[in-house]
């Protein structure tokens, strides 16, 4: 796609140059070419190369620049991550200014970690935001401090995926108030129309902010990587599970993914052993670092499962087969990051299942799973065929995925 782009651009700026070079001969004159001649969809599409500093640098060249800079095709994706130094100032300076109707995409990087520190993200350039950029469907926020904000029904409604990453809670972030309407007393939703939320690194994500979770009614997404203070009890008391008023918990949620992957020597909670209270209606699960062990132990309740990711882990073939016996509905297995340990077998019997499970994979022609190439051998031959054979068997119409696996090798 970047190739197309600079190849337009290319041709345009050879069409353009042309057409100045053939009016200064008609006119007699050496006059060279300047940005004049261009037009400006061309111009805007150079200027999309630019970050978001450059941009500002850019309109005060000329009102001609200035009024190019301003275009919303310019600011559908804004990052502020690489800008150091932004301040409060500059986030408002940026929203009268530029941001408006087309913004999609914004990301932002706080001053938890500087040493100036402090907040930055006050509760009227929020709801500012929500006003003028009513299209605003994601927003990434890495290393700010929300401890300032009430809760997230401040941030602008349209959004659709949030993501935190090492950023500061407090602890009724989560909590959807539901106002009452007026003379009645009845209570109306609020309109948190978030389907996805990441959570990378916030310390201070506990079993109550997950249960305030279940209030949201368009959530069908979450990502929990390094969340260290939710228990085994805080996710079984979320699952979705029937009720005496129907489905309670997170019903609506789809995609699960937990792992822990940092902080060595600390003394994990397990959280993963939670999935089970059977988790209703969830169809893909991601276990990743020391939450792959515990996570396998309990995915045999997953009755609804169709997609299982593994990744950043070390396992044996006996533990996937084990896990994966009674799920009969998987339609993928993933694998990313894994080391598998070897088979305790003989030399001699090893190497006799795995000439069996080649011969027995090329006359499936290929059923039970995919392979990348990163995961072949320099001769061509499949490093996992024991694995392909027994999944093979128990999940026929399952896919395996391999990305930057690798064997375990014993040194006895």
């Amino acid at each position: 796609m970047i190739f197309t782009r600079l190849w337009s651009i290319f041709i345009a700026l050879c069409w353009a140059i042309r057409c100045s070079a053939t009016k200064a001969e008609n006119r007699g004159t050496n006059k060279c070419c300047n940005l004049d001649y261009f037009p400006e969809n061309i111009l805007i599409d150079v200027l999309s190369y630019l970050s978001v500093r450059e941009l500002v640098r850019a309109g005060r060249v000329c009102k001609r620049w200035k009024r190019l800079v301003k275009d919303q095709r310019l600011w559908r994706t804004v990052d502020l991550t690489a800008w150091k130094g932004v301040t409060s100032r500059i986030l408002w300076f940026l929203l009268r200014q530029y941001l408006g109707c087309g913004l999609r995409c914004l990301r932002l990087r706080g001053l938890l970690l500087s040493a100036r520190g402090g907040t930055f993200l006050s509760e009227s350039w929020l709801k500012a935001l929500s006003t003028k950029c009513p299209r605003l469907s994601k927003l990434c926020l890495l290393h700010a401090d929300l401890r300032s904000l009430p809760n997230c029904q401040i941030l602008p409604r349209s959004l659709r995926v949030l993501e935190l990453r090492g950023c500061e809670l407090p602890r009724s972030f989560f909590n959807q108030s539901l106002p009452t309407s007026p003379g009645k007393g009845i209570a109306s939703p609020s309109g948190i129309g978030v389907e996805r939320l990441v959570l990378n690194n916030v310390p201070s994500f506990t079993d109550q902010h997950l249960q305030n979770l279940a209030s949201w009614e368009r959530l069908s997404r979450l990502e929990l990587r390094d969340t260290f203070r939710v228990t085994a009890n805080g996710l079984r008391s979320c699952a979705a599970k029937e009720g005496l008023s129907g489905l309670e918990g997170l019903s609506r949620l789809k995609y699960l993914e937990i792992g822990i992957t940092g902080r060595q020597g600390y003394q994990l909670q397990m959280a993963s052993l939670g999935l089970g209270a059977g988790w209703l209606g969830l169809e893909e699960l991601s276990l990743g670092g020391k939450e792959v062990g515990p996570g396998l132990l309990c995915a045999s309740r997953l009755k609804d499962l169709k997609c299982l990711h593994l990744w950043a882990c070390t396992l044996s073939e006996l533990q996937i087969v084990r896990s994966c016996r009674m799920l009969r509905g998987l339609r993928q297995l993933e694998f990313l990051d894994v080391t598998f340990q070897p088979r305790q077998s003989p030399p001699a019997e090893e190497g006799q299942e795995q000439e069996g499970g080649e011969e027995q994979q090329n006359e499936e022609g290929g059923t039970g799973g995919e392979s990348n190439d990163e995961n072949r051998t320099l001769d061509g031959t499949d490093p996992f065929p024991s694995l392909r054979r027994s999944l093979a068997g128990l999940l026929p119409s399952c896919s395996l995925v391999f990305t930057n696996c690798s064997v375990q090798i014993n040194v006895d």
